[in-house]
């Protein structure tokens, strides 16, 4: 556990991110266009739930208040929450969920994957067990990205509309004024704006006949 200023706050914010999009994925369920669908975007979501957990109880650790995975989740007002918008997204038709997994799953993935290697011990842990889960919700992603966009001219259309909805947010995952340099410089933080050139390469190559 870490007492470098900021800490508490990255490790809330990541949590923040996990838990809200856990939310938004829990809504399909009875709603998605099939049975599987129901099922796949039910685990997606406990699996989001996990991540939070753990940053959330991380975060009251280092924050040192008495304060809880729960006090956090349950016991803040909306404006203490700092996830990114792109999560908090209005789920819309399934062709807009499937575009803001694949944005942020895209982006998770890479930050997790650096995240595991930090020196926060109990973030990259954390980061390190949800690697694999993360990628699975990016595949999945992907794999609804291509088939609708590279189905009929109607469904075509729908996941074009998808990501150009979700597109006004995708920046906010690349902006790290937030976060304390000297956690950059600890590496307990991962600076997100070198994330981009790999969020980028994958999606242009995921779906290359989208208009990003």
């Amino acid at each position: 556990m870490t007492a470098v200023p900021g800490a508490a706050r990255y490790a809330l914010a990541l949590g923040d991110d996990a838990l809200i999009l856990a939310h938004r994925c829990g809504e399909w369920i009875t709603n998605a266009p099939q049975l599987e669908e129901d099922v796949a975007l039910a685990n997606i979501g406990l699996d989001l739930l996990g991540q939070a957990r753990s940053l959330l109880t991380h975060a009251g650790e280092v924050e040192g208040k008495g304060r809880t995975e729960d006090d956090l989740a349950y016991l803040r007002e909306e404006r203490a929450f700092t996830n990114v918008q792109l999560v908090e997204l209005a789920n819309g038709d399934f062709a807009v969920t499937m575009a803001r997994l694949l944005t942020f799953s895209t982006y998770q993935l890479a930050l997790y994957d650096q995240l595991r290697a930090g020196s926060d011990e109990t973030l990259a842990a954390v980061a390190a067990k949800a690697v694999k889960e993360v990628a699975y919700h990016r595949d999945h992603a992907t794999s609804w990205v291509i088939r609708l966009g590279d189905g009929t001219d109607v469904s075509h259309g729908r996941m074009q509309a998808g990501l150009e909805s979700v597109w006004p947010y995708v920046e906010e995952l690349f902006d790290t004024s937030w976060v304390e340099p000297e956690l950059l410089h600890l590496g307990v933080a991962v600076d997100a704006a070198q994330l981009r050139p790999e969020w980028e390469a994958y999606l242009h190559r995921s779906h290359p006949g989208a208009r990003w």
